[in-house]
């Protein structure tokens, strides 16, 4: 890491999705690169979502949780 450079940092939210803050090379299963257009991006854990694989909030309604 060079001065100046942030490290990307993945906070995962307890009954919700995967936060990602800083810059991420995503990919789907066959590799091919997933456009993010933010510096955060919230990742689906509950597998519900209609935008995967970022978090649309249907963890909320589903009752998804995670093992805390």
């Amino acid at each position: 890491m060079t001065i100046g450079e942030e490290r990307t940092t993945i906070t995962p939210y307890p009954d919700g999705p995967l936060l990602v803050r800083g810059d991420i090379d995503l990919r789907t299963a066959s590799g091919e690169p997933i456009v993010t257009r933010r510096r955060t991006s919230a990742l689906c854990r509950c597998g519900l979502s209609s935008i995967k694989p970022f978090c649309d909030g249907t963890h909320k309604a589903s009752g998804f949780r995670t093992d805390d």
